[in-house]
This record gives structure tokens, C-alpha cells and sequence, in this order.
């Protein structure tokens, strides 16, 4: 029984750490795209506007691998609770439940990362208009 226990702590480990990865990159996200906004008003540098897409991009991606990587090893730690004692083999490959969860893509714009992500990239889009039509008067 204590082998069980272990293993599922384990998993639960990585569960948590995917969690963390997650929580922070949203703080990095906004902290890097406020700096990029602040630099652009700063020197009235429109190249750092359009800067601010690539965090926004790469943030919402890692944000979405993340999630995807912990939506596996939950079906793991959900394989491993139903095993019998005797069958625990400290096995933490989670790859093998790819296709029992979305896709990496289909992840990245579930409702959670949308809302967060999305919004972020829609104010982003919102304040280049809003430059671009300001800019042009």
C-alpha cells in the first residue's frame, strides 16, 4: 500500500509543478507585455506594440502544453488509484493517455486559457486599432 501512496504522490508532484508552471507564466505574461506597453509609450515606439504579440503567443502556447500535460498525468493518477497494490510499477509516463484528452491545440483555447489569454490578446488588438486609428488623424 505505501508503494501506492508513493506513486500517486509523485504524480501528484507534477500535477502541482504543472500548476505552478501555469500560475506563473500568467504573472510573466502580464508583467512582460505591461513593460512592452510601457516602452512603447515611452519612446512612441510602435515596434514595441507590435512586440507584444510574440509573449502573447508563446505565453498562451506554454500556458496550453502545460495544462495539456497535466490533463495526462491526471488520467494517470486516475489509472494508478484503481490498481491493485501488487501491479504498482512507478510508472510516469503519461504520454500513453494523448488520446484520451484534447489535443495540445484544442487545449490552449479551452475557456480557461481563453479567457485569460484571449482577453489579453484582445486588448492587444484593441490598442493597436485604437493606435493605428489615433495615429492616422
Amino acid at each position: 500500500m505505501e508503494a501506492k501512496l508513493k506513486h500517486l504522490e509523485m504524480i501528484q508532484g507534477i500535477i502541482n509543478r504543472m500548476a505552478g508552471n501555469s500560475f506563473l507564466l500568467k504573472g510573466w505574461s502580464v508583467i512582460l507585455i505591461s513593460a512592452l506597453f510601457a516602452l512603447a509609450e515611452k519612446d512612441s515606439n510602435q515596434f514595441f506594440l507590435y512586440l507584444t504579440y510574440f509573449p502573447c503567443i508563446a505565453f498562451w502556447s506554454l500556458d496550453g502544453y502545460f495544462l495539456w500535460q497535466e490533463k495526462m498525468y491526471r488520467k494517470l493518477y486516475q489509472e494508478v488509484t484503481k490498481k491493485s497494490v501488487e501491479t504498482i510499477d512507478f510508472d510516469m509516463n503519461a504520454v500513453k493517455f494523448k488520446s484520451d484528452v484534447d489535443s495540445w491545440f484544442f487545449v490552449c483555447f479551452s475557456t480557461t486559457l481563453r479567457l485569460f489569454h484571449g482577453v489579453i490578446f484582445g486588448v492587444l488588438v484593441l490598442i493597436m486599432l485604437i493606435t493605428i486609428y489615433t495615429g492616422s488623424n
